[in-house]
């Protein structure tokens, strides 16, 4: 490596802000706040909700006059 253009690098700390879990990783700043983690996103928990989707293209037709009729 070239000597004097690299940035120093640091054992960091990740801190998130939501549930306060904490853990260590590489990076150029020595510590690293992140407002959600793996630890309390949804997707990683199971807790994810599915939003149901059932209406809105009719929703949509209604909205803009469009008929369901198959007319060609």
């Amino acid at each position: 490596m070239k000597q004097g253009i690299h940035p120093q690098y640091y054992k960091a700390k990740v801190v998130c802000t939501t549930c306060g879990n904490e853990f260590e990783t590489g990076s150029t700043k020595p510590e690293i706040r992140v407002d959600t983690c793996s630890n309390c996103h949804p997707f990683y928990t199971g807790k994810q909700k599915h939003v149901v989707a059932a209406g809105r293209v009719d929703k949509f037709n209604k909205k803009y006059g469009i008929n369901n009729t198959n007319e060609q």
